[in-house]
């Protein structure tokens, strides 16, 4: 029996349809896509933690801090190989992982359309609101495993390859170990809160059309198009307004204490564009005709 057709014939759950999102996290996380998506987000710290480790044997590293990005995270890993998980946190969030985040987010809904499946679906009792809930949470569900594989795979590379133990902040003061290692996850949390904008973005993206390759082209589209304008100084009146203006606010969270103004404004902004592009995608979902 099919996927489509044994949630057709499935009883609803009282639990907003788990058997629904179950399958639909089980179905997202075996397809070759997903897996080949998730590999190479774990391969960037791998390449990263490498290129250190062999420049550092001709001398020590060039970094230059300051303003707590990537290149001041670089600067210190070999100091203490827990900095990679934060340098490779903030080399994949421009790019890798939120291209990742597009592809799976574009894919939910058109590619369901794009193989058939679709109509089927919407048999099931779970009705287009919780499918396309179901739809946003598996999405949400892969921004936080793909932001765990990038930690851990960080955290492995740089215990394998670099010393660990107390770490200095970005503000020059000492925390123990298990205190970075704590923020860490927490970093990996607010990078999955970061991403949270751009699934609903692209969730809607996917309501528009019944090609997943269109959706996923047009949501990774917005999203370089949207890095670029974040970039351009004289756009700096709209900048604060695009969804990947605070993403790297999440090394504040190395400061000592930590500078939470820029962190709350991403969440909020998140916020925002989660509650906008996820009601436009509900409001197109539920009016549109379905003939595949």
């Amino acid at each position: 029996m099919s996927r489509a057709e044994s949630l057709t014939v499935r009883a609803p759950s009282p639990l907003w349809t788990f058997g629904l999102l179950r399958s639909e996290l089980v179905t997202t996380f075996r397809r070759w896509r997903t897996l080949a998506l998730l590999g190479v987000l774990a391969a960037v710290p791998v390449l990263v933690g490498v290129a250190v480790r062999i420049e550092t044997k001709g001398g020590a590293p060039s970094g230059r801090g300051g303003d707590g990005g990537g290149p001041a995270f670089i600067a210190q890993i070999t100091n203490n190989g827990l900095f990679l998980v934060f340098t490779a946190l903030a080399a994949t969030l421009p790019f890798f992982l939120p291209m990742a985040v597009g592809v799976i987010a574009g894919d939910a809904v058109a590619g369901e359309a794009n193989s058939g499946t679709l109509r089927y679906l919407l048999v099931a009792p779970a009705g287009r609101t919780r499918l396309l809930l179901t739809k946003y949470v598996t999405t949400i569900a892969f921004c936080l495993v793909a932001t765990l594989v990038v930690a851990v795979s960080a955290l492995a590379v740089g215990a394998l390859l670099f010393p660990l133990g107390d770490l200095t902040t970005i503000s020059g003061t000492q925390i123990s170990f298990a205190d970075g290692l704590g923020r860490a996850l927490l970093m990996a949390l607010v990078v999955t809160g970061s991403l949270t904008g751009l699934a609903a973005l692209g969730l809607f993206v996917s309501t528009l059309t019944n090609s997943g390759i269109a959706a996923m082209a047009t949501t990774v589209g917005l999203l370089i198009t949207v890095q670029i304008l974040d970039q351009i100084p004289q756009l700096h009146a709209v900048q604060p307004y695009l969804f990947s203006h605070y993403w790297l606010s999440f090394a504040d969270l190395m400061r000592e204490p930590v500078y939470w103004d820029d962190l709350v404004k991403n969440l909020e902004l998140q916020a925002l564009y989660a509650a906008v592009f996820g009601s436009a995608a509900w409001a197109r979902f539920t009016a549109r005709d379905i003939t595949a």
